[in-house]
């Protein structure tokens, strides 16, 4: 069942994606290599779906590094007042 169900995520993701406008057959290609599902679409789905955790992990140990390296809580600087009212 497995592999049916790659088979179908695989099928879900590319109607998603060529359903965009203007750039959607352009991502599938470039993503899948194509519109048939197959052999070489389920590889690249499974190294995706395989390299995914380690890109998130990553970013949010630059996340932790150099966000919070200064302590503030608010690195954006958007004041926390600006909905008083002053009298």
């Amino acid at each position: 069942p497995w592999g049916q169900m790659s088979f179908w995520g695989a099928t879900v993701i590319t109607n998603l994606l060529s359903a965009i406008p203007y750039i959607g057959t352009s991502l599938v290609e470039w993503i899948w290599g194509g519109f048939s599902v197959d052999k070489a679409t389920l590889t690249r789905f499974f190294a995706f779906h395989f390299i995914l955790p380690f890109i998130v992990s990553a970013l949010a140990a630059v996340h932790l590094l150099f966000l919070h390296e200064t302590g503030s809580n608010n690195p954006s600087g958007i004041p926390s007042d600006s909905d008083k009212i002053p009298f």
